[in-house]
Order: C-alpha cells, then sequence, then structure tokens
C-alpha cells in the first residue's frame, strides 16, 4: 500500500546552516482488531504485516495457537461513515470449532504492561493460559558469542530503519545464528506480534527452537508474547523490567539483556547459555 513512509518538510539546521529539505518519516496509523466482527483493540501500527499483526495479537491473547484454528483475516470494508475502506479496521474469523472467548475492550489484566495492574496474577494468566509450556521444549544451547553477534545483523536487516531512523524491529534467529524473520515497526510489541502472526499462518507454532531478538527493552508484554508463542530464549539490546525477569523465572523463559557488543546480562534461564567460565 505504500504506506510504510510519508515525506513531512523539515528545517535543517547543520553547523549553523540553516536550508528546508523533505524528510522521510515512519508512518503511523491505527489499526483496530475486531474479532468476528467485534471490536476488540486498537493499536497504533506502522501499516504494513497487518493481517499477520493480528493473528499474532490473538496468539499472545491465548486465543490462536495453530493456523487450523483461523478461518479468515480481512480489512473491512466500509470502515468510515462515507463507506471508505480505510485499511485501517481488520476483522478475524475464527474456524467454526473454535470457543470465541470472552474478551471486551477491557481485555485480561495480564495483556499489557501498561495496564497499571500487573503483578502475580499476571504472572499466572500467561503461566496457565500458555499452550506451550517453555520447560517442554527441545534443549537450546546458544553460545555468548553467537548471542553477541546478533544485534548487528538485527540492524543489516531494517531496511526502513535505513531510511526514517524511527522504528523497532524484531527478528527470529535459530540457534546457530540463522535470520528466520525479520519485521519493524513503530511499536516493538507490533513487530513481536507480526513475526508471531506470520508464523501462525504458517502454522510454524511453537516456536521452541528460536530465539527472538528486540530492540530497545524487554518489558513484560514482549516476554509474555514469547512465552505464549512457545519461544525459550529472548534477548534484549536494552534492560528488561522487572515483572519481565520475574515472568521469564516463572515459565522458564531465558532473559537476555544489554546485548551490546561482546557483553550481556543473563537475568533468567542461564541453563540454555553455553557458559565457560564458573558462576
Amino acid at each position: 500500500m505504500g504506506r510504510v513512509t510519508e515525506r513531512r518538510r523539515v528545517i535543517r539546521i547543520r553547523d549553523g546552516a540553516v536550508s528546508v529539505r523533505p524528510d522521510t518519516l515512519v508512518a503511523e496509523e491505527p489499526l483496530e482488531i475486531r474479532l468476528n466482527g467485534k471490536p476488540l483493540a486498537i493499536t497504533m501500527r506502522t501499516p504494513g504485516d497487518d493481517f499477520a499483526l493480528a493473528a499474532g495479537f490473538l496468539v499472545s491473547e491465548g486465543v490462536l495457537g495453530a493456523a487450523a484454528e483461523l478461518r479468515s483475516i480481512v480489512y473491512c470494508a466500509g470502515a468510515t461513515a462515507e463507506g471508505q475502506n480505510t485499511y485501517n479496521v481488520v476483522d478475524v474469523k475464527l474456524a467454526p470449532d473454535v470457543e470465541v472467548p470472552d474478551i471486551t475492550l477491557e481485555r485480561n489484566v495480564y495483556t499489557t504492561s501498561s495496564c497499571g495492574l500487573c503483578g502475580k496474577a499476571s504472572l499466572d494468566a500467561v503461566r496457565t493460559q500458555a499452550r506451550f509450556p517453555i520447560a517442554d521444549t527441545p534443549p537450546v544451547r546458544v553460545e555468548p558469542e553467537l548471542l553477541a553477534s546478533l544485534p548487528d545483523r538485527l540492524r543489516a536487516a531494517q531496511r526502513v530503519f535505513d531510511r526514517t531512523g524511527g522504528l523497532h524491529a524484531a527478528a527470529l534467529f535459530t540457534p546457530e545464528g540463522e535470520l528466520l524473520d525479520i519485521r519493524e515497526d513503530v511499536g516493538r510489541h507490533n513487530a513481536v506480534d507480526k513475526l508471531v502472526g506470520r508464523a501462525l499462518q504458517d502454522d510454524r507454532l511453537p516456536l521452541s527452537r528460536c530465539i527472538l531478538l528486540v530492540s530497545g527493552r524487554a518489558s513484560f508484554e514482549l516476554a509474555q508474547k514469547a512465552v505464549m508463542a512457545g519461544i525459550p530464549v529472548l534477548a534484549a539490546v536494552s534492560a528488561p523490567s522487572s515483572l519481565a525477569v520475574d515472568l521469564a523465572a516463572e515459565t522458564g523463559l531465558t532473559l537476555v539483556g544489554f546485548l551490546r557488543g561482546n557483553s550481556m546480562n543473563v537475568y533468567a534461564g542461564d541453563e540454555r547459555i553455553a557458559l565457560r567460565s564458573g558462576v
């Protein structure tokens, strides 16, 4: 749709010299997600991969876990009073035998780190709703040197970031370092949903042999999305939140933060990191 970036006039000041020029900005628009015709949630996102975003969101909500449970995703025609299709509203229809959960616009407490209600109930909700217990996944062992190489590879694959400087990214790697997929979005949680949603559409869940790398910090919400997709290792270039660490410890998720250069902090699940010195 050509809506990932937009051009805006900017006054540029460099070393005292002033010039007027167009600048490329990342687009940000709302996406309303409807479930079987009923409004469910609204997220601010970068247009593109909207169907994957909606599918991934529903994985993190515990609604979807397999491609067979998804009947269709479509843009809603007539989304405005004038009957126009804005491509900002999608409707997800579940397969006939899939139970429609009782989810309202208030949504379940555990689904967002901004709800102000996160705590023990949030941790319990994720643990009990997760379809793919990480403790039951095949053993994964990751070399620290391999982890250290991933942020540069993530950055090199960010095509839209090169043009705007304003996008987060999330990527899936194998334990051997193969890049499986990368998605960019103005919201890091949306980038993760796009990854997970694409995996669901391709019937690749659980992602039990994957490393999830995110630009920025590791919030409770991102840790939750990793757990719900069955991802055993989450790495972030910045800091994790305390609740993200608690969730990782509760569920067996390996959580790595401050992944920069040759240094990193392992906050939980160190048994998956091939450490060579005594700890």
